[in-house]
């Protein structure tokens, strides 16, 4: 793989993020993936961990992360 080929910019990092944050992936192992894959060229923990962040915000509200992550024990897990 060329050097340019690792270039990514912020949209392309950023979209790598979001990918991996839809796929319910921690800061912690996207970071360790796309630390993997580009080597020296990953954006740092921080840089990832900030990019989740604010995905976590914007796509699950804290209303919206409630309903998800706290499923209702009043309901049977049978239908």
């Amino acid at each position: 793989m060329s050097g340019e080929a690792r270039d990514f910019n912020n949209i392309e990092t950023r979209d790598v993020i979001k990918f991996f944050f839809l796929q319910r992936k921690t800061p912690k192992e996207i970071h360790a993936i796309v630390r993997e894959t580009l080597g020296e060229h990953a954006p740092s923990y921080a840089a990832v961990k900030n990019g989740w962040s604010s995905l976590n915000v914007v796509i699950f509200p804290p209303v919206l992360r409630l309903v998800l992550d706290d499923p209702n024990s009043d309901h049977p897990d049978d239908y």
